[in-house]
This record gives structure tokens, C-alpha cells and sequence, in this order.
């Protein structure tokens, strides 16, 4: 097939354009920014530039292509009401299924995220069935934004569209700018990370979950949602993970109201002129708000497994970032 990856310079669609050229599919990279074509010489691909908010470049884009691989999620990164946050990322990917609908395409994969997914009533690891009967209560906008668009993505399934919804977990691995998860081993490493929000995870390695969405896109049947899942554990296993790969002190616990608080603090003087939050409400929502995984539809139906450990994923992730600089310290010998 030819394979159109949308967001290819981030992690999730680097690895995702390397996956799909490896199972011999065309590759087609859709790109914003030229200067950002540098960090992706490694894919072989032809390049074409669009922009999520222009519904007619990215129709362009997208002719003559036989499936569209969507890896630009939309993540709330500087404090901003709920409620715009919602408003711009649903208007982006209303332009993006707009395109999409003007073209005779087999395949849409929506990059999804757990958070979408409410928790088991009886404490089971969740699975795709989960869904909310309503609008969340919580207010944070990285739960609302993925929650809309989930729910975005189904409507436009029933509508018609031949969506199906790839839902990779917690990811670690090359190529991360280092403004999402991959902060947390930036920080620990650096011996800057104020601590964490003790939780529920299930965590990946990104070639893993490129892999995984490669075949959604192969396998998947349109209007489901498949987990890409890795290994099940809570935030204080995974922070002891980091700990040991970065040659750091394990870091402290920090109560989930407390944390909510220093959010709210350093939101308040963002507000008045101050540096980005430190701890943001996406960072607390990400640690805190998770649960563990049943990925069985995904082995069952598309055959898939990960194939790395997130030991190697961590330690893949902390090269990479001191490769580009980003990491001071050294592991102790």
C-alpha cells in the first residue's frame, strides 16, 4: 500500500513511518515544517507539506494514497481552558477527516489514547470496550481533548469513514523531543524532576507501538479501537526503572493533591508572565489518571506482540537524549 504518515518528525510517527517502509509498504510523509525534514533522513519516503488547519493541502496531500496513518495527536502542552484546548483539536481533525473524505481511501488510523478509556468498574486491566456514557467529570484538559476526539473518531466511523482507532500506551523510545514522557528521564538524569503521581501504567517501546499501528492500519477493521499494549505496572515501578538506568536516586512520591496544587500554583504565575509549569495538568493526568491494559484484541486479531522489554526502551530513550544533548548526567559507573 501506499502509506501516508502524518506527524513522521515525532516520535510515535518516526517510528511508525520506519515500521511501515520495513513491512514493504510505500511510505509518504506529510510534513509541516521543511526544517523539520532533517530529523527524518533515516525513512525512505516522498515528502509532501500540509498543515492540519488547511483542509485543501492536506486533499492534496493525501491523492493517490491508499491509507492514512494520523501520528500528529493533538496534546495540551501550555495552560489553556479546557475548553479551548477541545475546540482547536477537534477543528484540526475535522479538517483532517474533511480531506479524507474527498478521497477513495481504504484506511484511516486514528492514533487514540488510553486516557479516552474510563476504568473497569471491577478493577480489570481495560480493554476497548471501555467508553464513557458521558462527557467526563474531570476537567483536565488532556482527559477532555482525548476523550473528544475519541469520540470524534467513532462519529465520523459511523458516518462512513473507514476509521479505525490505534491506541498505543505509554511510550518510551528514540526520537523524543523530550516534552512528553521522555521528560521524566530527562529530569530524573538531570537531577531535576520534583517527584511524580503514583498510579497505574502500561508502558511501551515506540518501535513496538509503530509496529503495532502499522498493522491496525493492515488488519484493523474500521469503527475499533485495538490497544497496542506493552508491560502492566505502577508509576512507582516504572520511576524505579528510570532510577536505575540513569544512575539517579529514586525520586519521591508526591500525593496527588499536593501535586494538583503546585500545578495550579505554577499555572497561576505562567498567567502573569512566569515560566511554563513544571508540573502540568497533561504531566499529573498522565501519571495519575491511567490503569493497566488488556491488549488480548490486538494479539488476537492483528497477531501483535511487543518485542522489547521497557528496560531496552528506557535505555534506548536515555541515548538518544544524551545524543542530542539533552541529558548532563552520566549513569555512575
Amino acid at each position: 500500500m501506499r502509506i501516508a504518515i502524518v506527524g513522521a518528525t515525532g516520535m510515535l510517527g518516526h517510528h511508525t513511518a520506519l515500521a511501515t517502509s520495513r513491512a514493504g509498504h510505500e511510505v509518504i510523509v506529510v510534513y509541516r515544517n521543511p526544517r523539520s525534514l532533517e530529523s527524518i533522513r533515516d525513512v525512505q519516503c516522498e515528502a509532501r507539506q500540509a498543515d492540519l488547519n488547511d483542509r485543501g493541502a492536506l486533499r492534496n496531500a493525501f491523492t493517490g494514497i491508499d491509507a492514512v496513518i494520523n501520528c500528529a495527536g493533538y496534546y495540551p502542552t501550555i495552560p489553556r481552558p479546557w475548553r479551548d484546548e477541545v475546540q482547536i483539536a477537534k477543528a484540526q481533525m475535522q479538517n483532517f477527516y474533511d480531506a479524507c473524505a474527498d478521497l477513495p481511501l481504504r484506511k484511516i488510523v486514528y492514533l487514540g489514547a488510553a486516557i479516552a478509556l474510563p476504568h473497569d468498574s471491577n478493577g480489570r486491566p481495560g480493554n476497548e470496550e471501555l467508553r464513557y456514557r458521558e462527557q467526563p467529570n474531570k476537567k483536565s484538559p488532556y482527559l477532555q481533548v482525548k476523550w473528544a476526539l475519541d469520540e470524534q473518531a467513532l462519529a465520523m466511523a459511523q458516518q462512513g469513514l473507514p476509521i479505525t482507532i490505534g491506541i498505543p500506551t505509554m511510550t518510551f523510545g528514540e526520537f523524543d523531543p523530550g516534552n512528553t514522557t521522555g521528560r521524566l528521564i530527562i529530569e530524573l538524569a538531570n537531577r531535576s524532576l520534583p517527584g511524580y503521581v503514583n498510579g497505574r501504567r502500561n508502558v511501551i517501546y515506540a518501535g513496538d507501538a509503530g509496529r503495532g499501528l502499522v498493522r491496525v492500519c493492515e488488519a484493523g477493521r474500521a469503527s475499533e479501537r485495538y490497544l497496542l499494549a506493552g508491560e502492566n505496572m505502577t508509576m512507582e515501578e516504572l520511576m524505579g526503572k528510570v532510577a536505575v538506568a540513569v544512575g539517579a536516586p529514586m525520586p519521591k512520591a508526591i500525593p496527588l493533591n499536593v501535586a494538583r496544587l503546585v500545578s495550579a500554583w505554577q499555572t497561576f504565575r505562567f498567567k502573569l508572565g512566569g515560566p511554563e509549569p513544571q508540573v502540568s495538568d497533561s504531566a499529573i493526568a498522565v501519571m495519575s489518571s491511567g490503569q493497566f491494559i488488556n491488549g488480548e484484541k490486538a494479539r488476537q486479531q492483528l497477531g501483535f506482540y511487543p518485542e522489547v522489554s521497557i528496560d531496552k526502551a528506557i535505555a534506548r530513550a536515555l541515548d538518544w537524549f544524551r545524543g542530542k544533548g539533552l541529558v548532563k548526567t552520566r549513569a555512575a559507573a
